[in-house]
Order: structure tokens, then sequence, then C-alpha cells
């Protein structure tokens, strides 16, 4: 093992609990151990890359890591941190949202080698055991007043809405899921958010009761920005691992645009980069901080990782283009690229018949493409001089015809300074 685990964590601000002895078991030998992801959604967004992250240094420092994708417990519903039931998803979206979750994971983690990842779903040795099997070797070990204890059900038993059985039940699930890895896949170690701490606990409780043994725990912060906020959520919502859900334009404007508190935090978790390395960053950035130099190098890194070079080289690209004079560059991309460039949330499609008879900015921006609120709001920004299209400011008396739009079918908006949306005429 060329790197210590713990240590790696520590100094990359990843290390929040850890269950003594769990130190001294990675450093006299290969461990395998696991983080398990929740299938709420055919992608991992942002925000989750923390566990990754966790695996990816877990395989750097030699260790196995074995991420277990929950076709199972996706069924039920993790009440951790949360103040209502979850949405039961179908099976048919289930295994959607598993099988773009695993597509993902490969492109992080190493498969090949003595300490190669694995990807499991604990749908395969849930699917087979029986309701009162497992009520008789799982439900017996663990108290109900043990179970009530957990900040996940005490949140929720407090709340207006109250817990079904079916979540209350969850720890359980989850617990086996640990008891069955130590046993099957000999699994030490389970990973996590710190909100998980009570379902790790629960799972290292069933390997002690049922199978005479002994698991660790390691859990990692929950990120925030420096307002409180969650972290990797914007205005519209989460910031996407796949492109056709945030595009890598939005993606690396997001990490582009951290705020100067919350980049340091951010090249620690995310990066790659050594501790040398990122310690030389943040001297730079802190003796010149106008340069944002951690923000573009914290944006450039994540971008190539989890897109590609050549697509953050389009978004750098994009980003120079809007965020530059002319409109000329923008006249380059073809429609492919245009669109790319653009988030759904983002984008507004029209009649081509509009622009065809002529319509006015008011009615197009306030109302046909919705980017402001109502016309009156539209109106006030362009008197203030706030609104541009295709890079020149816009009046009231403008009229958008068939020659205004860009290849035959796209007008660039521009609302205040940072603010873009695309407007798609067909």
């Amino acid at each position: 093992m060329t790197k210590n685990f713990i240590e790696e964590l520590r100094w990359r601000n990843m290390l929040h609990d850890i269950m003594p002895g769990t130190e001294e078991l990675l450093n006299k030998e290969t461990v395998s151990g696991y983080i398990g992801f929740d299938p709420t959604a055919d992608s991992l967004h942002l925000g989750s890359l923390m566990p990754v992250m966790t695996l990816l240094h877990f395989q750097r420092c030699g260790h196995k890591p074995i991420a277990v994708v929950g076709g199972a417990t996706g069924m039920v519903g993790d009440p951790s941190g949360k103040t209502t039931e979850r949405e039961i998803l179908t099976e048919e979206v289930l295994q959607q949202n598993l099988n773009g979750i695993k597509k993902q994971l490969e492109k992080f983690l190493d498969f090949t080698g003595g300490n190669a990842a694995e990807i499991v779903n604990n749908y395969d040795w849930f699917k087979g055991y029986e309701l009162l099997q497992f009520y008789r070797e799982v439900g017996k070990r663990i108290m109900v007043n043990y179970m009530m204890s957990k900040e996940s059900v005490k949140l929720r038993l407090n709340s207006e809405e109250g817990m079904s059985y079916t979540e209350f039940s969850y720890q359980l699930i989850q617990g086996y899921d640990f008891y069955w890895l130590w046993k099957n896949k000999k699994v030490k170690l389970q990973m996590g958010g710190s909100d998980q701490w009570g379902n790790i606990v629960t799972g290292s409780e069933l390997i002690k009761r049922i199978g005479k043994g002994e698991a660790f725990a390691i859990t990692t912060p929950l990120i925030k920005k420096a307002d409180g906020t969650k972290f990797g959520k914007s205005e519209k919502g989460n910031i996407w691992l796949d492109p056709q859900k945030t595009s890598p334009y939005k993606f690396y404007q997001f990490l582009l645009n951290s705020a100067d508190e919350d980049a340091p935090n951010y090249m620690r978790i995310f990066s790659m980069k050594s501790k040398e390395e990122i310690e030389a960053l943040e001297k730079q950035h802190s003796d010149a901080p106008h340069l944002r130099l951690l923000q573009k190098a914290l944006a450039e890194e994540v971008t190539a990782r989890v897109h590609s070079s050549e697509l953050l080289m389009l978004a750098q690209e994009t980003t120079a283009i809007l965020f530059g004079s002319s409109f000329e560059d923008f006249k380059k991309l073809n429609n492919e690229e245009i669109e790319d460039a653009f988030d759904a949330d983002i984008t507004f499609k029209v009649s081509k018949h509009l622009f065809d008879q002529g319509v006015d900015a008011v009615s197009l921006v306030g109302e046909k493409a919705a980017i402001f609120l109502s016309k009156g709001e539209a109106k006030k920004m362009i008197q203030g001089n706030g609104v541009s299209a295709n890079k020149e400011k816009l009046n009231l008396e403008k009229k958008f015809t068939t020659f205004d739009l860009l290849h035959g079918k796209y007008l660039l908006v521009q609302k205040g300074k940072k603010n873009y949306y695309l407007v798609i005429a067909e």
C-alpha cells in the first residue's frame, strides 16, 4: 500500500466518524470495503462524487472497493435525512436507474488488478429471501428500542407525517447487506455519508450477533456550501453527472462559480492532486483571489474526469463565447454544439410562425418563451438595458423576424450578466 487511507481522508476533510480499530485494520492488511448507492434516479449527481471519491481513494491506497447498487433497498427507500416518505419506484424505473448508475461508476473505478473494484446489486441476495426467514434470522437479532434510538427514526416519528413500517425496517435491510457482504465477500468495512452512521452500525451489530465477527465503519461529512445550502444543487435543481441531464457547460460553470470560501474544500474532496499540489494552489489562490485559480483548476479537472477532455474543451469554448463580447464565435458552433450547451430548463421552444409574422421583444421573452415570469417584468428589465438577444441590447421597439434567427432557428438571450437562455424556433 502506497498511502494511508485514513490520513488521506483527514487532510482532504473527508473524515467524519470512524469506528475504533478501523485505522489499525487498514494499516495491517488489504481490506474489502463498500459503499451503497441509492437508485432514486438514473444518474448520480455532483454530491454523489463524495462517496465515489472515497472508493477511488480507498482503491488507490491498496484496498478493494465494492459499490453496492440498491436494487432491493431502492424498493424500500432510505429514511435517513428525509422528513417525508420516499416515492416507491416501479421495477422498470428502478432497473433503468440501476443501469445508469452502474455505467457511471465504471468510469471512476479500476476493475483490473489484485484489488479490482466490484459492482454488486443487493437484489441478488434478497430476491430469494423469504419474509418469515428474514424475521427469524435478522429481525430477532435487533431490538425495537435499539432501532427507535436512531436519529433517522426519531426525526420521522416526531414529524407530522410519521413513518411507515417499510421505512422503519430499512436499517435491518441495509444492515443485512453488510452481514451478507462480510460472510460472502469478506467485507470488513462499510463507508458512507454521516447520515448513514446508524444504518452502518446496525450492520456491524448483525455481524457480531449472527456471525460472531467484527466489522468496521467510516463516514464522510455531508458537503454544504458556505451559506449552509446543499452542495450539488443549482437554483433549478441537482447538478447531474449525466450530460443529458446537466450539460458539460453547465457542470463546468457550476464548479467555476464556486465561492472563494468553498473552493479550497471542494478542491481537496474532488481533486486527485496531491497534498503538496493542492497546498501550492491554495497559496497561489490566497495571494491572488481575483484570478480564481482554485475554481478554474477544480472545474477543469472534475469536468474532464466526469465527462471527457473533449467535452471540457467544448465547455471552455462555450464559456469564452458566451462571456465574450463578440457573437461571431457563437455563430461558428453547429446546431448540436449550440443545443448541447443549454439544459432543458434554460431552453425554450416556440413556433417559428411567430417570427414569420414578427414578434415584439416583450411578448417573446416575457410570455412565449417565458424567460421572465411576466411581460411586466420583461418590460421593466428591457427598459433598464438588462436584456440582450444575440449579443445586442433590446429595446421596447424591437421586433424579431426570421432574419434574427441564427441558422434559421436559434436566438441567444441574455438576462443580466451571467444568465443565458436559448430560444429555438420550430
